[in-house]
């Protein structure tokens, strides 16, 4: 078996303007179950577009971009349909920046004998194959971006910020998250960004530069996404599985309280997830349990939770939102901008 063989069927990404979901949406919502959970989930999404005063920001955790989902939130940027991004750094690095560097993900098979992965340099995610060799140029092009900036810290939305900058020059893909967001105004924060091709190209520029070096603080990101909280007033948060990305975001309620600001708690809400909310554990916290801390307004009646494997659904509720167009109202919001 060669290498060729297994990487030759590229992902295709889904087209939320293919087809109009409003009569599939409209019919689960009369359905019960899952079906009925995610018809609410639409309409609350809608909710918080028509709402002109709230400000949406989405999250993503997961490996939905390389599974086809990565022109999804590229329309979402461009169509006014979020104003901030907080994301694991594999959605936005592995994944998207990745494949705007020329890169793919290809369709695989998760009962392939994995040290015939290995040997042939191939990773999986499920069933879907990256080529590792590609990911390290990946990791090689963050290097060169670190290498050209100050020395000093740097939030991720900062630095990801330049990806998207280096992308307009030498981008190899027509849609990139990155780039979009960057071209936006919309900015992208990844708090756990080390944890991520991103990580290997910034450990060799601090390694190469061990006494003047960039560097990424988190804390700087969590006082920023907490500023945009505030500056915001209301908001509604579309959250795409959970992890730190979905706890990061609804803690700027709690850190705005800290600094003195009162704010709203999120005022819509609405996450998917495949997470057993049985073990406690915080990516399967319920958005009702969220109301406890103080992040989540379940009086509201906005929330819902929607317990299935995201690629199946998200087209769904993304194309019946674009289809009603109440996003053709809101103006952007320019937080990055603002931030500076």
């Amino acid at each position: 078996m060669q290498k060729q063989d297994l990487l030759k069927e590229e992902i295709k990404h889904f087209n939320i303007k293919s087809f109009d979901a409003r009569p599939v949406i409209e019919q689960m919502a009369q359905m019960s179950f899952s079906a009925r959970d995610t018809a609410r989930a639409a309409e609350i999404y809608d909710k918080m577009l028509a709402d002109k005063g709230a400000s949406v920001i989405l999250t993503l955790a997961g490996s939905t971009s390389a599974a086809g989902c990565m022109q999804i939130y590229v329309d979402m940027v461009k169509n006014k349909m979020v104003d901030a991004i907080v994301a694991t750094g594999a959605s936005i690095v592995d994944m998207d920046f990745f494949e705007a560097l020329g890169f793919k993900h290809y369709r695989g098979s998760q009962e392939i004998d994995d040290s015939i992965l290995r040997g042939l340099y191939i990773d999986r995610i499920y069933d879907t194959f990256i080529d590792e060799e590609s990911l390290q140029v990946c990791d090689k092009t963050i290097l060169a971006i670190a290498d050209g900036l100050e020395s000093r810290p740097y939030s991720s939305r900062e630095f990801i910020r330049e990806m998207g900058k280096y992308l307009v020059t030498h981008g190899k893909k027509k849609d990139s998250l990155v780039q979009a967001a960057y071209e936006h105004d919309v900015p992208i924060f990844c708090p756990a960004f080390s944890d991520s091709s991103a990580g290997f190209g910034l450990v060799l520029h601090q390694v190469n530069n061990p006494d003047k070096h960039m560097s990424i603080d988190s804390v700087k990101d969590f006082y920023e996404l907490t500023k945009i909280k505030i500056k915001a007033g209301d908001t509604g948060v579309f959250m795409v599985g959970g992890g730190v990305p979905k706890n990061f975001t609804q803690d700027t309620v709690v850190c705005a309280e800290v600094l003195g600001q009162e704010v709203p708690m999120h005022k819509y809400a609405v996450q998917i997830t495949v997470a057993d909310a049985r073990d406690g554990a915080c990516s399967s916290s319920t958005l009702k349990e969220a109301s406890s801390w103080g992040k989540v307004d379940a009086k509201s009646n906005n929330d819902q939770m929607v317990f299935a494997e995201a690629t199946t659904v998200l087209p769904l509720i993304v194309s019946y939102v674009y289809h009603k167009g109440n996003w053709k109202n809101r103006g952007p919001r320019n937080f990055a901008s603002f931030l500076g």
